[in-house]
């Protein structure tokens, strides 16, 4: 079985990025991102209110990454530290040596390659470092743009699950893609 190990926290370079820590200084940014209505639109988790529950939110990043369960990275410019998105792995699955990507942007950042840029890296990292056999991305089957994402960055779709989930009472189809080490 994977054994997953986050310390010292791996910061990872691109051509244009930064995938750094996120920190509580980073609180207004998440407080953007996880407040928008248009950012969150296919994300089934309450909305951010307050920069108490931004802060508990980073927190909540913070101890996946001190217990090894998950990761989350900042997605920044290399100059500029400004957070513009979150990067991560989430349910991990040591024994099947599978996690989920997932990933989320400012709004107006949105189609400068900036994700597919970072999950191109993450995929690298997933299967050179963190020695996974695959990555799924789960998505609401209306998120076009994430769908595109995905197929840029050679995943494949694998199920759609017709209301398999529930939330907010009504229920929701989901996409599994997948990427397989080569």
């Amino acid at each position: 079985m994977l054994e997953f190990n986050f310390s010292p926290f791996p910061i990872i370079e691109t051509e244009r990025l930064v995938l750094r820590r996120i920190t509580s200084e980073d609180v207004n940014e998440i407080f953007e991102l996880r407040s928008n209505p248009e950012t969150m639109k296919y994300i089934p988790r309450p909305l951010v209110k307050t920069n108490e529950d931004a802060l508990e939110h980073i927190a909540m990043i913070e101890d996946k990454i001190i217990t090894n369960v998950g990761i989350n990275w900042g997605i920044s410019l290399r100059d500029n530290p400004k957070l513009l998105g979150i990067i991560g792995y989430y349910r991990m699955q040591p024994e099947n040596y599978r996690a989920e990507i997932g990933y989320m942007l400012l709004p107006e950042f949105h189609g400068k390659g900036i994700i597919p840029e970072s999950v191109n890296r993450l995929i690298r990292f997933g299967f050179d470092d963190l020695k996974l056999h695959s990555i799924e991305a789960v998505i609401d089957p209306d998120n076009l743009a994430s769908e595109k994402v995905l197929q840029k960055c050679g995943f494949i779709k694998e199920a759609h699950f017709k209301e398999s989930d529930f939330y907010e009472g009504r229920f929701l189809d989901k996409v599994i893609y997948s990427l397989l080490d080569k």
